[in-house]
């Protein structure tokens, strides 16, 4: 069963990842992936904050990552996304996956990270100097997402 965790405390990314390659016996490939507050439009980004629904965003992960377990061949799958206000440079999220071959480990967690930024349930403010604005969707998250259906 994947792990899913949806907090608002900041996380060391080699700790998460160690002990979740620690569990990982029988799996040949571990691959992670860690997404960054950074600043992509404006050059004027003081925070990011980002909200969500206790309970139903942790279903939802939990929905996709069992998936990704069934349509690649997955010995585990892990999932780590924070909510609240975060500054440049501090770790929004991460993903890892395993498998007995590293194309599935990288198939899934590359799904995974395109799930998480089009559909999963969080919404995201970017707070600048001039104000606070809602981060809109992009057509190239978008079109990412779109080529997993065609598979």
């Amino acid at each position: 069963m994947p792990e899913i965790i949806v907090q608002s405390d900041p996380f060391d990314m080699g700790e998460m990842l160690n002990r979740f390659a620690a569990r990982q016996a029988n799996a040949g490939a571990v691959v992670s992936f860690s997404g960054i507050v950074r600043d992509v439009a404006t050059g004027d980004l003081d925070a990011m904050e980002i909200e969500h629904y206790p309970g139903m965003t942790e279903k939802a992960l939990a929905k996709i990552a069992g998936e990704a377990m069934t349509r690649w061949q997955l010995a585990d799958a892990f999932i780590l996304h924070r909510h609240g206000r975060m500054g440049q440079g501090e770790t929004i999220m991460m993903v890892a996956t395993a498998s007995r071959h590293r194309a599935d480990a990288f198939a899934a967690a590359e799904f995974l990270m395109d799930y998480l930024k089009s559909r999963a349930p969080f919404w995201k403010k970017e707070i600048t100097g001039e104000g606070a604005a809602w981060v809109a969707a992009r057509d190239e998250d978008e079109d990412a997402l779109a080529r997993w259906q065609q598979q």
